[in-house]
Formats: C-alpha cells, sequence, structure tokens
C-alpha cells in the first residue's frame, strides 16, 4: 500500500519537473534570441561629415568672396595646407550590414572650393569616389628598412659572436 502512494506521487511529480524543463528551456531560447538579437546591428546607411543638398553648391558662384562661402556652406572639414588655398567639404556614406563587420563605403564627395591670392573663389569642383585613391589614413604598420629578422636567426647569430 505505502508503496502504490509514493508510486503515485512520483507520476504526479514527473509531469511537473518535465513542465518545469519546458518552461526551463523557452526561457533559455528567449535569452539566447535576446542575446544573439544584439550582433544584427544597424543595417542601414550612415552619412559621415558634411551634409547639405545640391542647391547650396549651385549658390557658390565664381568671384565670391571667402566670407560668402563661409557663410553660405559653413566651416570646411579641411583646407590646403600646400600650393593655394583651397577649402575641402568632405562626405562618405557607409553601410552598417552587421555590428561585428566593418563598414562598407558606398559613396564618398569632396566639394572643393579654390580662392585665388585675394581669396575669391577662383574655380569650384565636386569630386566622388570614383574621382579619388581610396588608401588608410592611419595604418598600424611601420616599414622598415632590411629583411625580415626572425628569433631563431637572432639567437644563432649571437651564438657565432662567442
Amino acid at each position: 500500500m505505502w508503496f502504490g502512494i509514493a508510486a503515485n506521487v512520483r507520476s504526479k511529480k514527473a509531469p511537473a519537473s518535465g513542465s518545469r524543463s519546458v518552461s526551463l528551456k523557452i526561457a533559455l531560447a528567449a535569452a539566447l534570441s535576446l542575446g544573439l538579437g544584439g550582433c544584427l546591428g544597424y543595417d542601414g546607411q550612415v552619412i559621415h561629415g558634411y551634409q547639405t543638398d545640391a542647391r547650396t553648391f549651385d549658390q557658390v558662384r565664381v568671384g565670391s568672396s571667402a566670407e560668402q562661402i563661409l557663410t553660405l556652406l559653413g566651416t570646411p572639414t579641411t583646407t590646403s595646407t600646400v600650393g593655394g588655398d583651397a577649402w575641402y567639404y568632405v562626405t562618405q556614406v557607409t553601410d552598417h550590414g552587421l555590428a561585428f563587420m566593418q563598414p562598407k563605403l558606398i559613396d564618398q564627395r569632396v566639394f572643393a572650393v579654390y580662392f585665388d591670392k585675394n581669396k575669391k573663389v577662383e574655380r569650384v569642383a565636386n569630386y566622388g569616389i570614383q574621382d579619388g585613391k581610396v588608401f588608410d589614413f592611419v595604418s598600424r604598420t611601420t616599414p622598415t628598412a632590411g629583411a625580415e629578422s626572425t628569433l631563431l636567426k637572432g639567437m644563432f647569430l649571437n651564438l657565432m659572436h662567442f
């Protein structure tokens, strides 16, 4: 008799532990999906730098003063340091697919305003990505002169000096 009651108690608890197992699996799946949701990142295009429309660029006229250009376009992204006076307004469009991947450069525009000696607009240019060369501004490698030296080669050379 006592054995029969214990068997009934066990049989009643078995489904309860099974429902705990199911709810634990659901909670684990929900936590895993929330964690992996952060890996998706922002999937869109991001515009960096100077942002304006084509109508503003059309208002830049040859013969305008530097003050007029500064009022119209604002502070340039960068200016020339060698070979004349020019202001550059740079815009980059990148595509961010996944959070852990490098962004891909889709478009780059450089609007250049060239000035003469009297600070009057001499000419205007609108360069695209096809007009330039993409290069890494900050390189983490330092070029060295000579051949590559290895640890073993250095050890053998030092042993030969004894």
